[in-house]
């Protein structure tokens, strides 16, 4: 069956990003499709893959976009995972519409290029405005963290959350259904959060909102909020881009406790607890401008810097930014020789046991001292 007779007949509309990021002009990949008025019978006839496990989502059989049937979502207990969906022929675009968070997430677009927009997303657009579809908006408390995702993400264009939508989200993180949300779901948001151009935004709406104590509370003091803020703004400004390093930068500020207790709640990867505790670690040992051999040596031993050298890459862009009196330059040229040094030449002179790691040790500070 040809690309274009897989959809012959069907009622087909492109939703979501891709209609709000065209009208916006800004850059977008996704393309997701939703069909009014057909079935799961239909669709697998017509050659389409399904993927979906809770509703009916297929692959097209030639271009691999997702198209969803349209559907509506009922509210049966707390939490995100508290939903009846029902997909059938009979749910119309407008009700399917009306069950997404934003009215900019809220506007479809039919194969002509026409605009569906029952909810006035594209005034919105105009207006930057970030508002909720409608009342059910509290049924989901993951779209808190939702709104404060698109508030960073879209920031530098002057998108502010709607007051009629703050007080929503006030109204959730006071009835404690933030809690209820997955540790792997709020991660996941934060995350996307701290790849967008300003996300200390994502931070200040949940604080607006008094949705910091049941995720961040390490973060909900005015003290812990304006350092930490501070912190991540720096690593942006200085062009820091991926999100396990913005997450390192905005807990620096943290002892270690609070920094493991945040890192546990959230159930972070190996790889952003390794870099946040090293970064604090790095910047602890090396926040003074001059060179203290014996510190550095603590250092690198520290951060085993001797059998994993690839932390020293990983970690060169924060130094930068959080110990920016250090010469890095130097240091870097002065590990590369001292992680060269190996035990080989004190065995061969004879020398056994502990004394080979003291010989090597000296020399290796030696060289971090620029006395070798």
């Amino acid at each position: 069956m040809s690309a274009s007779s897989v959809l012959d007949g069907l009622e087909v509309y492109l939703v979501g990003g891709a209609v709000r990021d065209r009208l916006l002009e800004y850059p977008y990949s996704d393309h997701d499709w939703v069909v009014v008025g057909s079935s799961v019978d239909e669709m697998l006839a017509r050659g389409f893959i399904q993927v979906g496990r809770d509703f009916p989502v297929f692959l097209h059989p030639n271009s691999n976009e997702e198209y969803a049937l349209a559907r509506t979502e009922r509210k049966t207990g707390r939490g995100y995972n508290g939903f009846e969906v029902y997909a059938s022929p009979q749910v119309t675009l407008t009700q399917d519409l009306e069950r997404r968070d934003l009215t900019i997430n809220a506007i479809a677009e039919r194969l002509d290029g026409s605009l569906v927009d029952p909810f006035g997303g594209a005034e919105d657009i105009k207006a930057r405005r970030l508002r909720h579809v409608g009342p059910a908006f509290v049924e989901d408390p993951l779209r808190v963290l939702r709104l404060a995702r698109f508030a960073a993400r879209y920031a530098h264009l002057g998108f502010c959350p709607a007051t009629s939508t703050l007080t929503l989200c006030q109204q959730l993180a006071h009835a404690g259904e933030l809690s209820e949300l997955a540790a792997e779901r709020v991660q996941q948001e934060t995350f996307k959060a701290l790849s967008e151009q300003q996300p200390g935004r994502y931070f200040n709406v949940l604080r607006d909102v008094d949705g910091l104590a049941a995720w961040f509370s390490e973060l909900a003091n005015e003290h812990g909020f304006d350092s930490c803020l501070t912190a991540l703004a720096q690593a942006v400004q200085a062009g820091i881009d991926g999100n396990v390093a913005r997450w390192a930068a905005l807990v620096l500020p943290l002892a270690d406790e609070q920094r493991s207790a945040l890192a546990e709640r959230l159930k972070l990867p190996n790889e952003a607890r390794d870099l946040a505790r090293l970064l604090a670690l790095s910047v602890a040992c090396l926040k003074s401008p001059e060179w203290d051999a014996d510190r550095l040596l603590e250092w690198c031993n520290s951060v085993d810097i001797w059998r994993k050298p690839e932390r020293w890459n990983t970690l060169l862009p924060l130094l930068k930014v959080f110990t920016p009196l250090l010469d890095t330059h130097t240091l870097g040229a002065r590990l590369e020789r001292a992680r060269a040094l190996t035990p080989r030449k004190w065995v061969e002179q004879g020398i056994k046991g502990k004394q080979v790691g003291e010989y090597l040790s000296h020399a290796r500070r030696a060289v971090l001292a620029g006395e070798a």
